[in-house]
């Protein structure tokens, strides 16, 4: 067996957008979800904090049908489960690849949030509307957040924090890097108990200088989060 390739700190994240085809097997794409999360983990031992997850969603909108949401330590476990999810009859048609991480300005996160960030337990009880987008910074003359001085985009990070701890209880977001590793800077998946705690949460966080002079967003994503049998179901698989 390839040695588990993992992150030196946190964990892979794999956002897999997925269509049905005429040869898509229920069985064969539980069986694959099955083996993603039931493997130990790269140490030998679960490290208690949920390793190897798998969060289903049911996309609505013509870009997918489903998603899957992978996060854990072995790179080449999610590689497996792509794989698996091919070979049960799922075209996969846009992908995500990030890390999770604690940003440069979170030193002074507590450690509980910071456990959270780089090693979340998801999804959230209670919170099944779902959407994900990937966004990265400006970097037009003028505008160009990676030429301010640290001391600025702290304080324009802090802005943009106090705007989204206002959804505290309604939203729970993961914000992963992608730097290096795929089109945009970093993936936000966002989980709310209200389709339209979503829209108002990106909207009100628009508003924020970080977001409104220096952010460049991606195509969303929008779906439920369910058990895989319902996910399933949903889409037309039984």
């Amino acid at each position: 067996m390839t040695e588990p390739l993992t992150p030196s700190e946190g964990w892979g994240v794999l956002h897999l957008f997925c269509k049905l085809t005429a040869g898509a097997d229920a069985a064969g794409i539980a069986a694959a979800v099955k083996a993603a999360t039931d493997a130990p983990s790269p140490s030998g031992s679960s490290s208690g904090t949920g390793d190897h997850q798998v969060i289903p969603v049911a996309v609505l909108g013509h870009k997918a049908d489903l998603a899957f949401l992978a996060i854990g330590p072995d790179l080449w476990r999610l590689r497996r489960l792509q794989t698996d999810l091919q070979q049960a009859g799922l075209v996969v048609v846009d992908s995500y690849v990030s890390l999770t991480e604690l940003s440069e300005y979170s030193a002074n996160v507590p450690d509980k949030q910071k456990t959270a960030r780089l090693h979340p337990v998801l999804p959230p009880d209670g919170m099944t509307a779902w959407c994900f987008y990937p966004m990265s910074k400006r970097r037009n003359v003028g505008q160009n957040w990676f030429a301010l001085p640290y001391e600025e985009r702290l304080e324009l990070m802090y802005e943009h924090g106090t705007s989204g701890r206002k959804f505290a209880g309604r939203i729970v977001q993961l914000v992963t890097g992608s730097t290096g590793l795929d089109d945009f800077e970093w993936g936000v998946t966002l989980f709310g108990v209200h389709p339209d705690d979503l829209k108002q949460c990106v909207y009100t966080m628009r508003y924020d200088t970080a977001s409104a002079q220096y952010a460049e967003f991606g195509p969303f994503y929008t779906g439920m989060v369910a058990p895989l049998d319902d996910v399933l179901t949903r889409v037309g698989l039984t």
